[in-house]
């Protein structure tokens, strides 16, 4: 290698040796000083050659060490190459995944099963009356956030062997204002805002179901401040619904919160008001809830289709918790304006209370909603996981102006088993009072009580 690198050195000087003219001849003081330059150069070329001998030498001091006998060299950098941003990976029941310039990315998911069981007078419900099993829900989906304060997510319900759109939407907002796009909730009550992950029994509140809250799509507004919480938009209807809406129906859904915190205290009193009108005329009509467990289609009350025009509806909410303790309730009034005829007044609500049994755990709350009930001591870590016990009274009313569709009281208890954060079990049973029942027993009977059992086991990521 020596020759080698010699040769190269003073190969490459020559070409940067000035000259005054290459056919001018030379005098022989400036061969003299030629000369003398390139014995320099010589040295020069000797000297680099045993510092690298002496580098690659067994022993050798690692490349980039200065010692007391080794006179330091400047560090060699090669350009910089553009910066790529890093990615973190958190986990949230599933890799969640966030770069430096905000982009996010996580798969989202929920399966919940169902086992569950009606005792009523015979001829009162189908054949799927008794103990069933059932895929309650089966979400897929994803969601994240895009830089510039952009959100999303877009999830479907597999369950069934059929595929539905759950939540499918854009937001944008980088403060307490935030504007969403797609299909979502409308702010109807806080049994309805509350995520079917978290709710006290294993089925919501009977009004809920029959007064047809649902996703919808449309545009909607939020504001959320540290204690107020404000939520409005335009709706259509049910996106899995659009290709077969036949009154082109549009409703203005609007929900106010206020939800402070007082130490270990919070507080929650909301109000909602709902209205929806069939833009091409009266439109069919019908309000009819399921018996406490959805294994069964038998409705129990039922107003059965009728004509109206629009609706609206009014809804009061209120809710308390405090350490492990927690109490909620919620009132709503659905009327229903039907051409040439009187107008109904539906109404259903529910007064419950609940108790953290396990040390340290309390109900969760976040943003105008309950949260999931995570333990503190989970079965992971040695300890029993959160065990919550509730009792509920729920009403519903289906008989007005002439309309006669039952009512239906329910007395339930339920108890809630959380091991780890994402695996819950939901044990509930309720006792259902009927009046004037949409669907008598064999015996001709509508005024009737019956029994209900449910079993949900659930994980979600």
């Amino acid at each position: 290698m020596r020759p080698t690198l010699t040769a190269a050195l003073l190969a490459t000087t020559m070409f940067c040796i000035p000259t005054t003219a290459h056919a001018q001849a030379m005098s022989a003081e400036e061969a003299a000083a030629l000369r003398a330059e390139l014995a320099a150069l010589k040295a020069k070329v000797e000297t680099l050659e045993d510092r690298l001998d002496a580098a690659t030498a067994p022993g050798a001091v690692p490349s980039g060490t200065v010692t007391a006998a080794t006179p330091a060299l400047a560090p060699v950098t090669a350009a910089a190459a553009p910066a790529k941003p890093g990615a973190d990976i958190a986990w949230k029941g599933a890799p969640e995944i966030k770069t430096a310039d905000g982009w996010s990315f996580k798969p989202r998911g929920r399966i919940q099963l169902d086992l569950a069981s009606i005792d009523a007078p015979p001829g009162v419900t189908d054949t799927h009356g008794g103990l069933a099993t059932e895929f309650r829900r089966v979400y897929l989906g994803v969601d994240g956030k895009i830089p510039g304060g952009i959100s999303y997510r877009v999830e479907a319900d597999v369950a069934n062997s059929s595929v539905e759109l759950t939540d499918v939407y854009l937001t944008y907002g980088t403060g307490p204002l935030s504007i969403t796009a797609g299909q979502i909730k409308p702010f109807w009550s806080l049994e309805e805002m509350t995520s079917d992950l978290f709710t006290s029994f294993a089925e919501r509140a009977a009004f809920t179901q029959a007064f047809g809250f649902e996703r919808r799509v449309g545009l909607s507004g939020q504001y959320k401040g540290k204690a107020l919480l404000v939520q409005g938009g335009v709706f259509g209807d049910n996106a899995n619904d659009l290709l077969s809406d036949s009154d082109n129906s549009v409703s203005v859904d609007g929900r106010v919160v206020w939800m402070p915190r007082f130490g270990d205290t919070q507080l929650h009193l909301g109000a909602s008001a709902h209205w929806r009108k069939a833009n091409d005329g009266p439109s069919a009509v019908r309000y009819a809830a399921r018996p406490f467990v959805h294994t069964t289609n038998s409705r129990l009350v039922d107003t059965g289709t009728f004509t109206a025009t629009s609706e609206r509806g009014l809804g009061l909410e209120g809710a308390l918790i405090a350490g492990p303790f927690h109490v909620a309730s919620e009132g709503f009034w659905q009327t229903a304006r039907r051409p040439g005829l009187a107008d109904p007044t539906f109404f259903g609500g529910y007064a419950e209370v609940g108790y953290v049994l396990t040390r340290g755990d309390r109900r969760g709350y976040k943003d105008g909603s309950f949260d999931r009930l995570a333990p503190s001591r989970p079965i992971t870590a040695g300890g029993p996981g959160a065990i919550e016990i509730n009792a509920r009274y729920d009403h519903l009313d289906l008989s007005d102006a002439g309309i006669a569709g039952g009512r239906q009281r329910t007395l339930g208890v339920a108890v809630v088993w959380a091991p780890i954060p994402y695996l819950r079990l939901t044990a509930n049973y309720g006792h259902l009072m009927y009046d004037d029942a949409a669907i008598g027993s064999t015996s001709g009977d509508r005024n009737y009580s019956a029994d209900a059992f449910g079993l949900r086991t659930q994980i979600d990521f």
